[in-house]
């Protein structure tokens, strides 16, 4: 089983309740931080988001850090990770044009 997204929270962040649900729903599993309890998770938070305590801030397990993402971009990232990403529209091969 892979390893669980930690989630950067605070306990009246509209944003972070959103995502925790629709995360929830999709089936991924979260460990949650509320920076207001764990002074280190908010120097951490401060660090990876120059300077701020932006939240939801989600890290994954090579240490990357997504801010306020929408759930398509953390499923992305989750895929990325495991091998299994399809490439974006724009990343996607075009179809060789002959020369005449």
């Amino acid at each position: 089983m892979a390893q669980p997204l930690t989630m950067y929270t605070t306990t009246w962040c509209a944003f972070c309740k959103r995502l925790k649900s629709q995360l929830a729903k999709a089936g991924i599993e979260i460990a949650e931080v509320n920076i207001e309890e764990d002074p280190a998770a908010a120097e951490y938070v401060m660090s990876v988001n120059g300077g701020f305590q932006t939240v939801p801030t989600v890290v994954f397990s090579d240490g990357s850090a997504l801010t306020n993402p929408l759930p398509a971009e953390v499923i992305q990232r989750l895929a990325e990770l495991a091998g299994t990403a399809q490439p974006a529209d724009s990343e996607k091969a075009q179809p060789e044009v002959a020369q005449p």
